[in-house]
């Protein structure tokens, strides 16, 4: 079996030390180097050609940001920023993403266990080592669209619907790209981007600057209204609730699920039981299985459902698994995806 070989970029000895014991006890995963700062890791990057790094925000001599956007116009390679649980990590840590990381994670700290990060870690290392750099680097520097789409029909007789969203590797960008398209007459939307907790915020907020709807980390009681975007909030599963003709959200603790928390599977499944026919599911890039057992629940409850195809994909894993299930109406490029969902509607 051929090992995903790593290299661990931290100013922190403790950091590197847990990393490299912790990653060394998945038998996939070879940890072949560690580096204090960016000036040593681009020594090792050119002797040692890892598959993928992870890499801290702050760190002496560069800082990881600027470390990053160099090593994506030079040499690019998958990369996971390493973050503290901080708004002012998270916001540090979206930009890194749009700048062209594949992904986040917590240091291990109070609210994040050593253990937790471990699982979580190795999962993140295999997706991104399936990310194909070239049409990665590539979507990113496509300019986010600007044009607001129309459904064929009016959207202020389907305000009754709603709309469920999963993504997790590459997530980030997709669903830029499927809400900037989106006019603000849409439906409510709910959506499960796998990412720590307060990291969530701030990727709101910056969907909600970018965007006609409105976009918000949920809260628990939020009402799903038209024109409006829900966050799951990192570290929490999000489920959908009906009370009349009303649809709220619950925020709530609980079990990992596939990995994970928020879990996709988590909000579909609650979306088959209360909006059934009313709803609208989709699947966007991922790594791992999570919205597949959610989406066949959905498909079954009568709801229509779209997963991005695997061209488009920054890793083909959740849309893969949902396909494979049978839950999946419609397999669509992701720049077809808001037209798709309006049409559903």
């Amino acid at each position: 079996m051929k090992k995903i070989r790593v290299l661990v970029v931290d100013d922190s000895a403790v950091v590197r030390k847990v990393f490299t014991e912790e990653l060394s006890r998945h038998p996939d995963i070879e940890v072949i180097g560690a580096a204090p700062d960016p000036y040593v890791a681009r020594d090792k990057i050119v002797h040692l050609r890892p598959d993928v790094i992870t890499l801290d925000i702050e760190m002496p001599r560069m800082d990881g940001l600027t470390f990053l956007r160099k090593l994506m116009k030079h040499f690019p390679l998958p990369v996971i920023i390493v973050s503290s649980l901080t708004t002012e990590g998270g916001a540090v840590a979206l930009e890194a993403m749009e700048s062209g990381a594949v992904d986040v994670i917590c240091k291990p700290g109070e609210a994040y266990s050593v253990g937790d990060m471990s699982v979580q870690l190795a999962d993140k290392i295999r997706g991104a080592a399936r990310v194909k750099m070239v049409d990665f680097s590539s979507r990113l520097r496509r300019e986010a669209p600007k044009s607001v789409l129309s459904s064929k029909r009016s959207l202020s007789q389907s305000t009754h619907k709603v709309i469920a969203i999963g993504s997790s590797t590459g997530g980030t960008e997709a669903l830029k790209d499927v809400l900037v398209r989106l006019p603000p007459t849409t439906p409510g939307i709910m959506i499960v981007q796998h990412m720590p907790p307060n990291f969530t915020k701030s990727f709101a907020e910056r969907l909600d600057s970018l965007c006609q709807i409105r976009v918000k980390e949920a809260e628990d009681g939020d009402t799903v209204l038209p024109g409006h975007a829900l966050v799951a909030p990192g570290n929490y599963h999000m489920v959908m609730r009906r009370s009349g003709a009303r649809y709220y959200v619950n925020v709530k603790g609980g079990p990992l699920v596939c990995h994970q928390r928020p879990a996709v599977d988590v909000l579909f499944n609650s979306v088959a039981a209360y909006g059934g026919a009313n709803a609208v599911g989709v699947i966007l890039t991922g790594m791992g299985k999570d919205g597949a057992q959610g989406m066949l629940k959905m498909h079954e409850a009568g709801a229509k459902t779209i997963a991005q195809n695997e061209e488009s994909c920054v890793v083909f894993g959740m849309p893969k698994e949902a396909i494979a299930m049978g839950g999946v109406d419609k397999v669509m490029p992701l720049d077809e995806i808001s037209q798709g969902i309006l049409d559903m509607i």
